[in-house]
């Protein structure tokens, strides 16, 4: 069968690749990648940390600088309001005199609105209208506060009478303070001064005391107070690192508002998404870690996968029975390449193929279609199916097929898998054995032809020989007229007894050529032993000496055939006896019974000269004769009877007469 080239996938290597673990190479080079993915992940949050610490503190500087923008406009916006209030009162004062002295919180009744702090209670502590010298209105309001404050100590004299030449020679609006008590420490008081002029002349100021706590109370919103906490400072020293400073920017006063934050006001909304995508990329990492082990695992059983099927594929390549499936129709699904070569066609040429088949003989397709119906209906038998193939260069194959169902991984059966083994070669061994066994079973026949005949030839030469010397002696007395009727009678019987042995002989011959019908019967040795030994005694001058034991040998044997085998011996050991001049003849036959081995022995001893060595080498072959005129039949025909019953025959020399000793061993019948 030619063999192709492997195909690279089914390449022998992957069968080593398969025995080891994932490449030593490719497993670092992934380890590093994962590594380095690892690293790259932790960088990556910490960069991210970083990014989000830098925007969460960039984002509490913002929001720091827009509170103190958004708290510094307040500020300005509501006292210049208020400054503004105030001078439309101090001009309203400059007209109608101090009697339009209003208190605080009146605005709202105005024609026009005031603004927060003047509505505001508690934020104007005190009101007074200074009017100039030469003024016949006077001064008016709470003028004893004002006094009380001016001539309370040196340093609140001065700031006032500051405040007062400011706002006279500025023409704007003025501040002092913060004032001190009288113990020296600052209240959180603030003056405020407006002056009212007539045309170029100054008609006088107004002045209020204002109250900056609850101004800044009055300022501020609620959602402002409950995310920071916000003191009006003096001293502009430097604050902690939660606090900052906003200036109220009031002339004259220098008092700054210091704002401090009430815990952490970064958005968590940052920190959130940082989480999220923290979780995302742990996520990740592990979905990666998991793809890696899968990936590995895919990879170990896609390398089974491809070693399993370049084993198949070299199994399939290596074996000589051809493999052959179809499906339930018939359809041909798949061919080795020894099918291939089995049949002469290709693989594409014979999948898809359906009955009748490119290589059925014609002359058989009809007997071929239902065998092939019947293989589709239940396969073959477990000794399989013999039947014939064309080959394509059109000499016929002889195949044994076996069918076993094709089954799918559910159990469901897909068609049959075939197994096409070419026997060829062993019918045609088969069909030489045969003829062989003809030819020989011819020459077998031919050879017991020769047995039968010189057979006869042997055991009839006698009983014929002797028939006619009788008749002879017979006919000469008869025509000499010597003998009388009484005389006649013993040689008659004699004659009679002559032909009768010619018969038997016959017999004995036929049962010998009919091998297969011999007619076994349990019988006992001895008895027969000495019927043999004294037919073969008549005539012979020697005597034959029995020794038998007195209890039967009982064997299981054809009687005709084993008296045959008895007489013959004892005929050749008369024949023998003589033959030693210095001796006188003896013969004796001695028969043994061996309980312990089931065995019969019975021995035939003459005193003649015995078998040379060179002899008993072929003394039990056909034809071959040490006697004179001897045919070479009677000992072959002896060794036939003893092994057609299960026994043997052996020859030796007899250690008591000297001559020769045939011993033959036959079974004992059991006695059951």
């Amino acid at each position: 069968m030619p063999l192709t080239a492997p195909h690279p996938a089914e390449d022998f290597a992957l069968l080593h690749a398969a025995t080891r673990p994932l490449g030593e190479r490719g497993s670092r080079r992934a380890t590093l990648w994962m590594l380095g993915l690892a690293l790259l992940t932790v960088l990556t949050v910490l960069a991210l940390a970083w990014y989000l610490h830098r925007v969460e503190v960039q984002e509490e500087e913002r929001r720091r600088g827009a509170d103190a923008q958004w708290l510094e406009q307040s500020v300005q916006f509501h006292f210049r309001r208020l400054e503004g209030d105030l001078a439309q009162r101090a001009r309203q004062l400059a007209i109608d005199g101090p009697q339009a002295l209003q208190a605080p919180g009146q605005g709202e009744a105005d024609t026009h609105p005031a603004g927060l702090l003047w509505r505001s209670p508690g934020v104007v502590l005190a009101q007074a209208w200074l009017a100039q010298p030469g003024d016949a209105r006077g001064d008016a309001g709470d003028l004893a506060v004002w006094r009380a404050d001016l001539e309370s100590n040196a340093e609140n004299r001065q700031k006032l009478q500051l405040l007062q030449d400011t706002a006279a020679n500025l023409r704007r609006a003025s501040y002092a303070g913060p004032l001190q008590d009288a113990g020296g420490d600052q209240d959180g008081r603030v003056w405020l001064a407006v002056p009212s002029f007539d045309g170029a002349r100054l008609a006088g100021l107004y002045v209020v005391a204002l109250s900056m706590q609850q101004a800044l109370d009055a300022l501020l919103p609620p959602w402002f107070i409950a995310q920071q906490q916000v003191h009006i400072v003096a001293d502009a020293g430097l604050p902690d690192g939660a606090s900052y400073l906003t200036p109220m920017n009031l002339p004259g006063v220098e008092l700054l508002l210091q704002v401090t934050p009430l815990g952490s006001h970064t958005s968590s909304t940052p920190r959130l998404f940082f989480a999220v995508a923290l979780v995302f990329l742990l996520g990740l990492l592990v979905s990666l870690l998991a793809l890696r082990r899968d990936f590995a695992k895919r990879q170990q059983v896609q390398q089974r996968l491809q070693a399993e099927v370049a084993l198949r594929s070299a199994m399939e390549r290596s074996v000589s029975i051809g493999m052959r499936a179809w499906d339930l129709q018939g359809t041909i699904l798949y061919v080795n390449q020894a099918f291939c070569a089995m049949v002469g066609y290709g693989a594409q040429e014979l999948r898809g193929a359906r009955a009748p088949m490119p290589y059925w003989p014609d002359e058989q397709a009809g007997e071929l279609a239902m065998l092939h119906g019947g293989i589709l209906h239940a396969g073959t038998q477990p000794q399989g199916l013999e039947a014939q193939y064309r080959h394509r260069d059109g000499r016929l194959v002889d195949v044994l097929i076996h069918e076993a169902p094709l089954l799918a991984a559910d159990g469901r059966q897909l068609g049959w898998m075939s197994s096409v083994l070419d026997i060829s070669e062993r019918k045609h061994a088969q069909r030489l054995a045969a003829e062989q066994q003809e030819k020989l079973e011819a020459s077998e026949r031919l050879v017991a032809v020769g047995e039968v005949a010189s057979t006869l030839a042997h055991e009839l030469n006698q009983p014929l020989g002797a028939l006619a010397s009788f008749a002879n002696g017979l006919l000469n007395r008869l025509r000499a007229g010597t003998i009388a009727l009484a005389d006649m009678e013993p040689v008659v019987r004699r004659m009679a007894q002559l032909a009768e042995r010619a018969g038997g002989v016959t017999q004995r011959v036929n049962a010998f050529a009919r091998k297969r019908e011999l007619h076994l019967t349990r019988l006992d040795l001895a008895m027969l032993v000495r019927r043999a030994a004294s037919t073969a005694q008549e005539g012979q001058a020697t005597p034959i000496a029995l020794q038998l034991p007195s209890r039967p040998v009982l064997v299981r044997g054809d009687a005709l055939l084993l008296e045959h085998l008895v007489h013959n011996l004892c005929s050749n050991a008369l024949d023998w006896a003589g033959e030693a001049a210095s001796t006188p003849a003896r013969v004796q036959v001695r028969l043994q019974a061996d309980t312990a081995t089931g065995e019969a022995s019975l021995a035939v001893a003459d005193s003649g000269p015995g078998v040379s060595e060179a002899a008993q080498a072929r003394l039990f072959d056909a034809f071959f004769s040490t006697k004179h005129g001897g045919m070479g039949m009677g000992l072959a025909i002896c060794r036939s009877i003893a092994e057609a019953h299960h026994g043997r025959i052996q020859v030796e020399r007899d250690a008591l007469l000297g001559g020769a000793l045939f011993t033959a061993i036959l079974p004992l019948e059991s006695d059951a």
